[in-house]
């Protein structure tokens, strides 16, 4: 009987789109078993960064995909190399912002840095709608005012 091969990523996926669907389901045809570490709350905080979506949330949108197997959670830089020897991993791979990041751990595992998905990122979701939200209640009704006038004139 043929080993399986088990694949193993690690993300936030917050805000869940298209470049995460197309992430996982590059990972998936890696190999016949694909783990996903989902970022907690918690982790998210310690590397400086704020989450839209409950880590719970998170982690039963990513589990509710089916190109994914598992999802775990991960709560530390350091528990790569035990989920690596854990899950009897093949290959650990992450997007390719993160190149050269986790070269360490090639001893354990193949690694592989998959291209990302272009033009689109959660952290360019985040600032666009950060930007949407900073427009003034004034500015929105000024708009909606202009846009009256412009229908009346085509009338």
């Amino acid at each position: 009987m043929k080993n399986k091969k088990v694949v193993l990523t690690y993300g936030t996926f917050d805000m869940f789109h298209i470049g995460h669907l197309n992430l996982l389901k590059r990972l998936k045809d890696l190999g016949d078993e694909l783990i996903v570490a989902v970022s907690t709350d918690e982790f998210n905080s310690e590397k400086g960064k704020k989450t839209l979506i409950p880590f719970e949330q998170r982690a039963e949108i990513v589990e509710s995909i089916k190109y994914v197997d598992r999802v775990i959670s991960e709560e530390s830089w350091d528990q790569k190399e035990d989920d690596i020897k854990k899950f009897k991993v093949d290959i650990f791979a992450m997007g390719d912002d993160w190149e050269g990041k986790f070269d360490h751990i090639e001893m354990l595992c193949q690694i592989i840095y998959l291209p990302r998905t272009k033009k689109i990122s959660t952290t360019a979701l985040k600032k666009s709608l950060t930007n949407f939200l900073s427009i003034s209640k004034e500015d929105i009704i000024k708009a909606f005012e202009i846009i009256e006038q412009l229908k009346k004139d085509f009338e």
